[in-house]
């Protein structure tokens, strides 16, 4: 339920138009002004790390889109997690989708032919969301990149309150949908704490009203506030739906907010173990997924990092999870480096060619065999189907990667009625 337009351009380029002045990085869980965007940006930049933040200022943040939407070097595209996951399944001439969200004049222009929009989801004005990317090497001031991602901020209050919450689900007994996805939760983070636990109590009894028979996926985006990532994980969001997908600063983020295991672990160095990822993806379905004592529905993960992707699944729920990990992967290569098929003089590989499965457990060993690149195993009535992925070596758009890789793994998820 979640969609905007993103304004794409180099985080250096807008910080100098801005007229701000390169500083040393300092996180802030909220902007307020320039000078927080400048610090944040740059503690980021220097870790490599994407990161996405609520700008508080309307005003200032007015100005700072209005220069950033001007300015020569920007690309104006399809945002907001719902809006491209919907866009990305649109491409399949099969699909019609069904999205709610605030849409504006520029990006009911920007979507796909095949995204149908409720009359009562369209608004006046566009949400922006500004989008600073930064290059692998790249200098700003005393900080250098080590990889190339992005920071992500807006002052969106439509898509923060999930306005379009309850018209998409009254929207969907016409609709009839095969698959429900939801995203926009880490929205709700620019409100306050009563009004965010009042909103999320009301998406729930939304959600709760969802026919059962219709798989949800649930898309998580990056969040800051502990308290609210426990609640979605405990009492409220994850036992109503069937699957979600997540990156690794969101997966690091919900164990630390939950208890997990590798909670102590402050960050990642470099790419994610994989020991440390499964054990975390395991315990989420062993400890909040559907068992027979548990009155969960959550039987599905789908964990994406740069290197490599993690398929996780409850057995008995779901098929085709090799074919899922690897369109997921495939997704990742071809939209990153913008094109039509993996081009191999344009990507390399960056996964680990050997890794224990856990740290937690007795591990098993794997060693990476090119013939066969989708490897599995299983865990207690879990299976993982573990995929490297080929890393675009000048990547021309890391946006909206996660979501392209939720999507195309979900196109090719066989999800078993129960």
């Amino acid at each position: 339920v979640n969609a905007c337009v993103d304004v794409v351009l180099s985080g250096v380029k807008l910080l100098e138009a801005l007229g701000l002045e390169p500083s040393d990085g300092k996180n802030h869980a909220v902007l307020n002004s320039g000078q927080d965007l400048k610090e944040a940006f740059a503690h980021f930049m220097e870790r490599g790390a994407a990161a996405e933040r609520f700008f508080s200022d309307a005003e200032a943040f007015q100005d700072i889109a209005r220069t950033a939407s001007e300015h020569p070097a920007a690309q104006l595209y399809v945002g907001g997690n719902a809006a491209l996951i919907g866009q990305k399944l649109a491409t399949n001439p099969d699909l019609k989708i069904l999205l709610c969200g605030p849409v504006g004049p520029k990006l009911h222009e920007l979507l796909d032919d095949n995204v149908v929009v409720p009359p009562e989801s369209m608004q006046e004005r566009d949400e922006f969301h500004l989008i600073l990317e930064y290059q692998a090497g790249e200098q700003w001031g005393r900080v250098r990149a080590p990889a190339a991602n992005r920071f992500i901020f807006s002052h969106d209050l439509s898509n923060g309150a999930l306005n379009m919450l309850e018209v998409f689900v009254s929207s969907l007994d016409e609709f009839q949908p095969d698959l429900v996805v939801l995203s926009g939760l880490h929205m709700m983070e620019g409100q306050s704490k009563e009004m965010r636990q009042r909103r999320l109590m009301e998406a729930v009894a939304s959600i709760s009203d969802i026919p059962t028979d219709i798989p949800i996926h649930l898309e998580l985006a990056s969040m800051t506030d502990q308290d609210f990532m426990s609640n979605i994980v405990h009492q409220q969001v994850f036992p109503l739906v069937n699957s979600i997908g997540l990156n690794e600063q969101e997966l690091l983020f919900l164990t630390q907010s939950a208890s997990g295991p590798h909670a102590s672990l402050a960050s990642w160095s470099g790419i994610p173990d994989v020991g440390v990822v499964s054990d975390i993806l395991f315990w989420i379905l062993k400890e909040h997924g559907k068992t027979a004592e548990r009155a969960s529905d959550l039987t599905r993960i789908h964990f994406h990092t740069l290197a490599y992707h993690i398929l996780v699944t409850v057995d008995g729920h779901w098929g085709n999870q090799a074919a899922a990990v690897a369109a997921g992967a495939r997704a990742a290569g071809t939209q990153a480096c913008a094109t039509d098929t993996i081009d191999t003089s344009k990507v390399f590989l960056k996964a680990p060619l050997e890794f224990v499965t856990s740290h937690t457990e007795a591990p098993s060993k794997i060693s990476l065999n090119p013939d066969e690149p989708v490897v599995q195993w299983h865990r207690e009535g879990i299976s993982f189907h573990f995929t490297p992925v080929l890393v675009c070596k000048d990547p021309v758009r890391t946006v909206g990667l996660g979501d392209a890789i939720s999507a195309e793994g979900l196109l090719y998820s066989e999800a078993y009625p129960q």
